[in-house]
């Protein structure tokens, strides 16, 4: 089955308390940029956290470790 729509980001949502660190995105190639925008869950406004670069087999390392909450949710922008 072909999808009709797909969303140009990766959306992570959690159900329990995490401290994510890294993360991976499928297909996305080696050195591509990547912004990351917590999402305020009352209101849906993305909040700025941090820019960074895929590594190695689509793997995102970040600076410092992104606080989720149960029930809140970041996404990741390819540029």
């Amino acid at each position: 089955m072909i999808s009709l729509y797909q969303d140009p980001w990766f959306t992570f949502r959690f159900a329990d308390d995490r401290l994510i660190s890294r993360f991976h995105m499928e297909g996305i190639p080696d050195g591509r940029r990547v912004l990351v925008f917590k999402i305020d869950s009352a209101t849906g406004e993305r909040i700025a956290l941090a820019a960074t670069t895929a590594q190695e087999g689509g793997w995102v390392n970040l600076v410092e470790p992104i606080v989720m909450r149960a029930g809140e949710s970041f996404i990741a922008v390819p540029e």
